[in-house]
């Protein structure tokens, strides 16, 4: 084990989260392929080895600092882009049941591929927009855990995010600054979408101490009929 991995070992054991050989191997496989991948197409503009471990990896597996990922089962990540953070958070709980949601189909060949190499068998890479996936009837309504690591702000992840979760599910919104007037400018979509805020947490990265925040929403009651909106429309009209 190098200094990285002991780093980080380390701050995900005071999370809760032990690692075994097995998991760093996947990290460290995730890690090759990540920026082997990056060459052909643009994953991430984060490649140094140790800025990877931090700003992907601990960040993505943070979510587990505060969501009892072992009462969850099925877990939906929307715009996962590289995988984050579903499959970290799959390499350390491998029992989830994981469905990645991407609208762009060479990041789902990617994904499809890391999935395959890293032997995770429980992981599911689906091309398409949120907005039409959240209308299936295998989709809508299903998922004890749904995430989002994106800069979009809370009232349009809310409606790309929140018609996946199941009734008393959780949706997670991980994102970098938060705002109080942007958690007051999502409550008309809470409302409409049937969320409520649970918690929210603050964390700060080991090293490079850039704030990150966890808006963890919980799902009242099924999905009104008439949301998500068309593909394209939670981004162009938010609902306010």
């Amino acid at each position: 084990m190098d200094a990285t991995q002991s780093w980080f070992v380390t701050k995900m054991e005071e999370g809760g989260a032990a690692l075994s050989s097995l998991q760093l191997e996947q990290f460290e496989t995730y890690y090759r392929l990540l920026v082997e991948w990056n060459e052909r197409m643009n994953l991430t503009g984060i490649t140094e080895r140790d800025a990877v471990y931090e700003k992907h990896f601990y960040d993505s597996a943070s979510l587990s600092f505060f969501v009892p990922m072992n009462d969850m089962n099925r877990l939906a990540d929307i715009g996962s882009g590289a995988g984050f953070p579903s499959i970290p958070l799959a390499i350390c709980f491998p029992h989830l049941q994981v469905t990645i949601v991407d609208s762009l189909n060479k990041r789902i060949t990617f994904l499809k591929h890391l999935v395959e190499a890293l032997g995770l068998p429980h992981i599911d890479c689906v091309h398409g927009r949120a907005e039409d996936m959240a209308r299936m009837g295998e989709h809508r309504d299903s998922y004890d855990l749904v995430t989002a690591r994106a800069v979009a702000r809370l009232n349009v992840l809310n409606e790309f995010c929140l018609p996946f979760v199941k009734k008393g599910g959780i949706f997670a919104a991980m994102k970098g600054s938060q705002s109080t007037e942007e958690v007051d400018e999502a409550r008309f979509s809470l409302r409409e979408l049937k969320g409520k805020i649970k918690a929210s947490h603050q964390l700060s990265l080991p090293y490079e101490q850039s704030e990150r925040h966890i808006v963890l929403i919980e799902k009242t009651d099924a999905t009104p009929r008439k949301y998500p909106r068309k593909a394209g429309t939670p981004i162009k009209q938010p609902l306010v």
